[in-house]
């Protein structure tokens, strides 16, 4: 029976790894031409194209975040195997539809019920944690988020192909295929060894925060997620104007911002499964506390680099931090959570993570408008180095490494 239950987590972890390699494909695919298909969708001046299509991709994020604990408390309830399907099922039929919309408000009503189906990769990895054995936790988790990481690399490529050979609405209408393919994979080949958690068990049980050990390490790692995907999407909106900047304007600026924009996602890719099993063996503490130092020491630089080539080095080291900060988060949320709350500890990572996304977004436009863009890069440095720094003040176990091995 042991043989057979460590051959089902690592065929889950085979067959969720092509589940979110394909979903962050289909997500990013369609990402870069949000506010092309808005501009296509009716006359604006630009103010309006801006504040729509600002509309238009922050709605989802906040829905996800509304609802993603709600999400969490059912998958706690019925099994996270149910919530992969829903989520998948549910996000093919929403973008498929978007393909057809004729203005931008039908839009933007399709991008809110995006958000209410959003969570496949978060049910992904709660099942992988709560199916994997804890000693290789890390591992697992850091194997997995190569499956999303290497999906957002190839996407816009692979939008920008179909874009140009067919159209935007094409592309649309494939990622819904793509997530119908997802669902079939998931409802066949992911199999889950599930105890429910009946509501009247989980209203006697209390708030979920009452039911863990260090329910502070918890709360700190939630914020700490929002923080470092805060990072993460401040930068996103302006990369390519800042290439276009120290390019003087010159070249092919769409190719180069296009390679430096996926650099962190490819040395994600390469770093996260070896961090992971480097934290498995000698504590995700470490893992830790490496990935915030090493991310204010590449983030400030990039705020005065001269050079685009320099930029892309540095944006290619983020991506190792990157590789190191997520892991660890969920490792240790994974390994100080009760195994009948990972659904419910996950789902609220995933909300603050799209909180992360939405505020990102925000401050980097801001930041960009009062101190150029260079503001963003040492803007982000600053706030993970306090983030950092709240984290080894409020949480005494990310400072001890040898007695503690989480």
């Amino acid at each position: 029976m042991g043989t057979r239950k460590k051959e089902q987590w690592r065929r889950n972890l085979a067959v969720l790894w092509l589940g979110t390699f394909i979903a962050g494909m289909g997500f990013s695919e369609i990402m870069p031409f949000l506010s092309l298909y808005v501009d296509d969708l009716g006359t604006f001046t630009k103010g309006q194209l801006t504040m729509y299509s600002g509309v238009t991709y922050a709605v989802t994020f906040f829905v996800i975040a509304l609802v993603s604990p709600l999400w969490g408390k059912l998958a706690d309830q019925k099994g996270r195997k149910l919530m992969l399907l829903r989520s998948s099922l549910g996000m093919a039929v929403v973008i498929g539809l978007m393909g057809f919309v004729t203005n931008i408000w039908q839009l933007i009503g399709l991008r809110f019920l995006q958000g209410f189906f959003a969570g496949y990769i978060p049910n992904a990895s709660a099942l992988i944690a709560s199916e994997t054995p804890r000693e290789k936790s890390g591992n697992a988790l850091g194997i997995l988020t190569t499956g999303y990481v290497s999906g957002n690399l190839i996407g816009p490529v692979l939008g920008g192909i179909l874009a140009q050979v067919f159209s935007i609405r094409w592309t649309f209408i494939l990622t819904g295929i793509f997530l119908i393919i997802v669902f079939f994979l998931s409802a066949t080949l992911v199999h889950e060894h599930f105890t429910p958690v009946s509501r009247t068990q989980q209203a006697q049980q209390g708030s979920w925060l009452k039911q863990v050990k260090n329910p502070k390490l918890i709360l700190v790692l939630l914020v700490s997620t929002m923080i470092i995907q805060m990072g993460n999407n401040s930068i996103t909106p302006i990369i390519s104007l800042y290439v276009k900047q120290l390019m003087h304007n010159a070249g092919p600026i769409t190719l180069v911002a296009g390679i430096i924009a996926a650099l962190p996602g490819l040395s994600t890719l390469l770093a996260a499964p070896k961090l992971g099993e480097y934290g498995d063996r000698h504590g995700t503490s470490r893992v830790l506390v490496f990935g915030y130092v090493f991310a204010v020491l590449m983030y400030f630089p990039q705020g005065f680099v001269s050079s685009v080539w320099l930029l892309g080095i540095l944006r290619f080291m983020i991506g190792v931090s990157d590789g190191a900060l997520f892991p660890a988060v969920q490792t240790l949320l994974t390994k100080n959570s009760p195994q009948s709350l990972t659904g419910t500890v996950f789902s609220w990572n995933q909300s603050f993570q799209a909180l992360g996304s939405m505020f990102g977004s925000l401050f980097g436009g801001v930041v960009a408008n009062i101190f150029n863009y260079n503001g963003v890069f040492i803007f982000t440095a600053i706030t993970l180095l306090v983030n950092f720094g709240l984290l080894w003040w409020l949480v005494p176990e990310i400072r001890q490494f040898r007695q503690q091995h989480a």
